[in-house]
């Protein structure tokens, strides 16, 4: 395919035969062959009172080979670094055209290459690899997992004012998986939900403590019945 030009006063408008090409290439970046049919142009339509030095057209072609060198390591090290997603559980953060974020969590299956890019395979869906925000280990995954569970198991109780007995087991299961967790794991549950477990026990402790209290007293009254004669 040629590359077309234009000529004003003796200078060729490079603009104009890179966007030519472009657009012939349906918008991808240039290659080594559209780089020569550039330099080809701009030989043939050069000023003949002042051309353009054999030195100057090295140094040009030296820097393109140079760039297009490091394109190919980018690529290279990036389909290297998808491949090596494979059968990992990875977390991908996508924005719609509206800016809305959405998350998705799953294994990737595949890597697929394609237009310069490299992709990965979630649920028989591909992603960019730069939607790529985390690589889930063993640990991360295990430490999501009990927080999920445990924030599930605090959203099904009442407000802290609304306790009862009938709350008294849940509320000490999910102290007692609270405390069963390390520092890493506790800070997969936010702070305010930290807060608010604790608010939950303490209420459970007083209503414990006051059931007790109540008892004791009509044990005591029930004795003090039992010494008086009728």
């Amino acid at each position: 395919m040629g590359v077309s030009a234009t000529v004003t006063d003796g200078v060729l408008n490079a603009q104009s035969t890179v966007s030519s090409t472009k657009e012939a290439k349906g918008g991808n970046t240039m290659g080594k062959d559209d780089f020569l049919q550039l330099l080809v142009a701009q030989m043939k339509f050069q000023d003949p009172l002042e051309p353009t030095s054999n030195t100057e057209y090295i140094a040009q072609y030296a820097t393109f080979s140079e760039v297009e060198q490091m394109q190919n390591m980018s690529q290279n090290m990036d389909l290297s670094r998808a491949s090596s997603l494979v059968g990992q559980t990875v977390e991908i953060t996508t924005t719609s055209d509206s800016g809305q974020e959405s998350t998705v969590m799953g294994r990737v299956d595949y890597v697929k290459y394609e237009s310069g890019k490299a992709l990965v395979a979630v649920d028989d869906q591909l992603y960019s690899l730069d939607d790529v925000t985390h690589v889930c280990d063993t640990q991360y995954l295990e430490a999501s997992d009990i927080a999920k569970a445990l924030l599930s198991e605090l959203n099904k109780l009442p407000g802290v004012d609304s306790l009862s007995q009938v709350d008294k087991d849940r509320v000490e299961n999910i102290g007692k998986v609270f405390d069963a967790m390390n520092s890493y794991q506790k800070g997969f549950i936010s702070q305010d939900d930290q807060k608010l477990i604790e608010a939950y026990r303490e209420k459970m402790r007083q209503m414990v403590n006051a059931l007790g209290e109540t008892s004791d007293n009509d044990n005591n009254s029930e004795d003090a019945t039992e010494g008086i004669e009728t």
